[in-house]
């Protein structure tokens, strides 16, 4: 039911990348100007599209697949020689990460391990290519900026559509005043997902190691419900769907806003409305986002997103988009199938089809590594993106609206709203990030 899965399994290959944000100087390992071992972290739904395209990828030797759940471990391995690369299976990413060797690592593990695995991996000298949203929580995107500032890293999050050609031209007219002054942006994420059920704790499967699975969260008895792409619907280890899908599109409203900060404040509503089942975030959400003037724009502007994920219908004739109202006109993105741009009184000016390319976002990144080339999705975009989720989940969860410092990352009027900025973590576990 889910189109964005499909596309990513069939985007085209070989487009050039584009480029919009400056990445870090690197310093990581590289086995030459043409060449980067890498390993693959994670080897479920999106880790297998990617290794599937990594495989086949002439400038990568894939020295290692990780992953804590050993049927998935051995399927990933099994991509990777068949490709004819000489693949280590291994199932503690500290091994991986302890190997000189490796100049790069794809994080496709669950949400809770985004930012701690990605820390590591920078905090060891590797380049980092980490799955959306690129953290769990507020307080560690800004430890994922920082560490890849500190080590001198590429850390490039799965925003796609940032390399993907169709998008860069329709970000390109809101860049060349095709519609005239934007202030106001909206977002959508509607479509209609699975119930998760109610099912009652019980033992985890053999070939699941769920002790590394859970890593460095609070323990808590397994649920089959939680695991294996269900996660994200959890506190605990995800976002919820406005961190899954609904991230992808906030993230091309931060583009073509230009945000380059979090807002100044968010208000939000909604709930589960219709599903009854075990899942823990919203399946309805309204959110408006308010950024001042000053903060990156001479006037006040405003960013909405709306989320439906029990609906069987398109909106604005796309399941899942962004559109930007400006002073002379309207442009829609549908980022997984094109956009329309409309002039004054809704006159049809111009559109362009086109799927997103995940395989440019991943030349992109390779090239930044190889070449040191800017990252199209830096570590400090994803960590706006991934943000606005985080500060739309609090403000829906305590039905209040949120009140930011967005250069000290701060809420100031709520307490119990800037405790959730942070996480609980499992104490002294291994992978805790540093500066929590």
């Amino acid at each position: 039911m889910n189109s964005r899965r499909t596309f990513l399994k069939s985007s085209a290959s070989g487009a050039a990348a584009l480029t919009c944000a400056n990445g870090a100087a690197f310093s990581a390992a590289l086995p030459g100007p043409d060449k980067l071992t890498v390993a693959l972290i994670g080897c479920g739904g999106m880790g297998t599209n990617h290794l599937t395209l990594l495989a086949k990828h002439k400038q990568l030797n894939i020295a290692y697949v990780c992953d804590v759940d050993d049927t998935r471990l051995r399927a990933a391995a099994k991509i990777a020689t068949s490709a004819g690369h000489a693949v280590k299976a291994e199932r503690d990413m500290r091994v991986v990460l302890a190997d000189k060797a490796v100049g790069a690592v794809w994080m496709a593990t669950p949400d809770h391990w985004h930012a701690p695995g990605a820390v590591l991996a920078a905090d060891a000298g590797k380049h980092v290519y980490v799955e959306k949203p690129c953290s769990h929580n507020v307080r560690e995107g800004r430890l994922l900026v920082d560490a890849a500032q500190r080590n001198k890293v590429h850390i490039q999050v799965g925003t796609q559509s940032r390399s993907t050609p169709t998008c860069a031209e329709a970000v390109k007219r809101l860049r060349d005043g095709a519609i005239g002054e934007v202030l106001v942006a909206k977002a959508w994420n509607s479509q209609l997902r699975r119930t998760l059920g109610k099912v009652k704790p019980s033992e985890p499967p053999k070939h699941l190691d769920y002790e590394a699975w859970q890593g460095p969260v609070p323990e808590a008895p397994f649920y089959a419900n939680r695991v294996h792409s269900s996660w994200r619907f959890f506190r605990d280890y995800g976002a919820g769907d406005i961190g899954n899908d609904g991230v992808h599109d906030i993230d091309v409203g931060v583009w073509g806003m230009k945000f380059d900060a979090l807002p100044n404040r968010v208000a939000a509503l909604g709930g589960k409305f219709f599903f009854d089942d075990d899942q823990e975030w919203p399946d309805t959400q309204y959110v408006v986002c308010e950024y001042d003037a000053g903060n990156g724009g001479k006037k006040p502007r405003q960013f909405i997103f709306e989320q439906r994920i029990w609906s069987p219908y398109v909106q604005e004739d796309y399941e899942n988009g962004c559109a930007f109202y400006g002073t002379k006109g309207l442009l829609i993105i549908g980022h997984g199938v094109g956009w329309k741009l409309f002039g004054e009184r809704n006159k049809p000016l111009e559109e362009m089809k086109g799927r997103a390319d995940l395989s440019a976002h991943h030349q992109n990144f390779i090239d930044a590594c190889l070449k040191g080339e800017k990252l199209t999705a830096p570590a400090a975009v994803g960590h706006i993106s991934a943000g606005i989720c985080h500060l739309a989940n609090i403000s829906t969860r305590l039905r209040k609206t949120v009140e930011l410092d967005p250069v000290k990352e701060v809420v100031t009027n709520s307490p119990d709203a800037n405790a959730l900025l942070r996480r609980a973590y499992r104490p002294n576990h291994w992978a805790v990030p540093k500066g929590v």
